[in-house]
């Protein structure tokens, strides 16, 4: 059975190498502007040929966005930046406006490009356009229902794109200017401050310093946050659509993210591909993804316009774990060095997560810091000694359940 990509947010080298570590077949990331997301860490010229000869060397693909909608005043800085990537061997460029896609073609016409999710393109009419522009991948609008997937893949011979997991934006495609008018941050730009998650009050014009809070019940009457996208148990239904990638959003999210929500998705996709007919979907896999800080799941709009359950609203973050720490290195007498996230101490139960879903859990017993002293707490961006179970790799990372 084919299997199409599975694409995962790369914000920085580290999740990069993250995202390799736990699966992934490529990984997008952005420079230090011109893409959607410049308020993460994101890439200079040196870290970009640096994460590309990592992910070149073991198989996985790298694809750079450059997909935000340049003012004229913003043209020469982009000119300039397409100039300076253009040597570097991305395996393609992610952009949404024409006059961006037209500088590449004169700037770097060797890269492929990609058109990003900012396009807005939900049918195939559009899709043949942008192949006749010579676009080889259309990254599909989160409005795309699973039917007119599957009818543009027949319609089309472009690669088609879909997102499978990750936060929703209340706005049509991504076109929002909310965190324009609330913080000055043009999202369309890159700078989102995401102000559809902030907490909110109403006042009653009559009474004015007077705060009543946004009520949230199973009922509804909830304003701005959806709930995050989840597709994992729809698998079957999107693989025979005929998508060639399913993206995973989060460039700004952390590795424990980036880590729990690939390894979901990759044992979702070899089991399909292994088992074919006689694949059926694992809980634990959907257990994995609630592990991870989100807002509940919803399926968008792949079956229909979201109604009902589909479109209810929440701003409260879920999380049942605690990534609390990730493993930097084996040293010679076997045990491992490890970069503290959060706070750990002995008797603490411990949860080691690996690759293809495999999980050891234990408890700690006894731990050194770096010169060998025996400690029984260490705090967070400490490294610290200790033994892990059989099988630990370097980048498997550590979690606890939180309390």
């Amino acid at each position: 059975m084919y299997i199409p990509e599975l694409l995962a947010p790369a914000g920085n080298l580290e999740k990069l190498k993250i995202a390799i570590h736990y699966g992934a077949d490529a990984v997008y990331l952005g420079g230090k502007a011109f893409g959607l997301r410049n308020l993460a860490d994101n890439f200079t010229p040196e870290e970009m040929a640096t994460g590309i000869a990592y992910a070149h060397e073991r198989g996985v693909k790298v694809y750079l966005t450059v997909n935000s909608y340049p003012a004229n005043e913003d043209l020469p800085a982009l000119e300039k930046f397409i100039a300076e990537i253009a040597p570097i061997p991305f395996d393609a460029l992610i952009a949404a406006d024409p006059g961006v896609i037209q500088l590449i073609r004169e700037l770097a016409p060797h890269h492929n490009i990609h058109l990003s999710t900012q396009a807005n393109s939900v049918n195939w009419r559009s899709i043949r356009f942008w192949e006749q522009q010579g676009i080889g991948r259309i990254n599909l609008a989160r409005e795309t229902s699973l039917a007119a997937v599957r009818e543009t893949a027949q319609k089309c011979s472009a690669e088609l794109e879909l997102f499978a997991h990750g936060a929703m934006c209340i706005s049509y495609s991504g076109r929002c200017l909310i965190s324009s008018v609330m913080s000055g941050r043009n999202a369309n730009k890159g700078e989102c401050s995401h102000p559809c998650r902030w907490g909110y009050s109403l006042v009653e014009e009559t009474r004015p310093g007077e705060y009543f809070p946004v009520m949230e019940d199973e009922t509804g009457t909830f304003i701005f946050n959806s709930k995050d996208l989840c597709l994992i148990e729809h698998l079957p239904e999107i693989v025979n659509s005929g998508v060639a990638s399913l993206k995973i959003e989060g460039r700004m999210k952390g590795i424990y993210y980036v880590a729990s929500v690939v390894r979901a998705y990759r044992a979702a996709l070899d089991a399909l591909r292994d088992e074919g007919d006689g694949y059926r979907f694992r809980p634990q896999w959907l257990e994995e993804l609630c592990k991870i800080s989100h807002r509940g799941y919803t399926t968008g709009f792949l079956f229909g316009q979201p109604e009902d359950v589909g479109q209810e609203y929440h701003s409260a973050y879920l999380r049942s774990h605690l990534f609390v720490g990730i493993v930097a290195e084996q040293l010679a007498d076997g045990r491992f060095a490890i970069g503290v996230r959060n706070r750990i101490k002995c008797g603490d139960s411990i949860e080691l997560m690996g690759p293809a879903m495999r999980n050891d859990s234990f408890t700690i017993t006894a731990m050194t810091d770096e010169k060998g002293a025996a400690i029984e707490t260490a705090n967070p961006n400490s490294r610290i000694i200790m033994s892990l179970p059989a099988g630990t790799a370097v980048n498997d990372l550590l979690r606890t359940e939180k309390p």
